[in-house]
């Protein structure tokens, strides 16, 4: 699929990131793009910046309120985009909702683990289940399914427990991957992609936190507060002795950097997920990080989770060569 222009996207988490900025792209080129979220004021913001981006008489953008982790809220947003859209075809299909969270089975909730693992794995499962009868009836068609870097290299460092979301991304790649023979033999005009971003700027952290704790403002409450504070014991930290407010003063600083310090921005992000289908690519890895470990994993995979590994495949290493120019 070379060109987007009149075409039909869906994308599944666009409030906020690479979801907003493939909708911002493609709807600069003429495609018609339904998307949707579960945070209402990131949704809005999105469209209202579509519309700016909008050429004259161009595409349609329908936004929808979806909890891509609840089939049922899946089937809605499928049935309003058909008839919203007006039709009964898409061509592209971007399952990019995901959030952060859940880390351990020892020290996060049964509850926290499982809405990461259903946002990030089921989402894509249940999206991909429920607009396939649409991609079908298009002459052409992509699936472009967002793992991560984290999908083959399942670690934050040895100090941070990352299973829920490592697991669904492992899903989602292993998923994607499946889908290559499953299509070919199915539905040949249907192509597929997984993606595997490395450190990409966007608002993953503050957002994880308001959908995790069902919140809409960045003031911690005070179950985080403990929370944090069991965290820091655990480590032996004497962060656990700090006020409340300097333990916000980190998680505002936290989510600052997530962005700030990023290798590749949500715009380059998403403008190599798009390089990806226009060349029909079903392997798409997201910034020179992520080409990295890619490299370094497969070179050495019984050394993956040793200490020596990550400290010169870490963030802190990588972003220390990307600012001497090496990355």
């Amino acid at each position: 699929m070379k060109h987007f222009a009149g075409k039909i996207a869906v994308i599944t988490g666009g409030g906020t990131g690479m979801g907003r900025e493939l909708a911002r792209l493609l709807v600069a080129e003429g495609c018609n793009v339904a998307m949707c979220d579960i945070l209402a004021a990131n949704m809005a913001e999105t469209r209202r910046l579509c519309e700016a981006d909008r050429p004259p008489h161009g595409a349609r953008v329908t936004t929808h309120m979806a909890d891509v982790s609840v089939e049922s809220q899946i089937l809605r947003f499928r049935d309003d985009v058909a008839r919203q859209m007006e039709t009964d075809k898409i061509h592209l299909l971007f399952n990019n909702a995901g959030i952060g969270g859940g880390g351990s089975l020892f020290t996060d909730s049964r509850e926290s683990w499982e809405r990461t693992f259903n946002i990030c794995w089921y989402g894509v499962y249940y999206s991909v289940r429920a607009f396939l009868p649409m991609l079908q009836k298009a002459d052409e068609a992509h699936i472009v399914n967002t793992s991560s870097i984290n999908g083959f290299w399942a670690t934050l460092g040895s100090t941070t427990p990352h299973t829920s979301y490592s697991a669904a991304k492992f899903a989602v790649k292993g998923f994607t991957e499946a889908l290559l023979t499953d299509l070919a033999v199915n539905a040949p005009h249907i192509k597929c992609s997984v993606v595997m971003p490395g450190h990409v700027g966007t608002e993953i952290v503050a957002n994880s936190r308001k959908i995790q704790e069902g919140v809409t403002t960045d003031v911690l409450t005070p179950d985080e507060i403990k929370r944090f504070r069991e965290r820091f014991s655990i480590l032996g930290s004497d962060d656990a002795e700090l006020s409340d407010e300097a333990l916000q003063a980190m998680s505002d600083e936290a989510a600052r950097l997530v962005i700030e310090t990023a290798l590749t921005s949500a715009a380059q992000g998403a403008r190599l997920m798009l390089d990806g289908v226009r060349n029909d690519r079903w392997r798409i890895l997201v910034g020179e990080d992520a080409e990295l470990v890619d490299e370094h994993v497969r070179a050495a995979p019984e050394s993956a989770y040793t200490e020596d590994f990550f400290n010169h495949c870490g963030p802190a290493y990588l972003r220390k060569r990307h600012h001497k120019g090496v990355l």
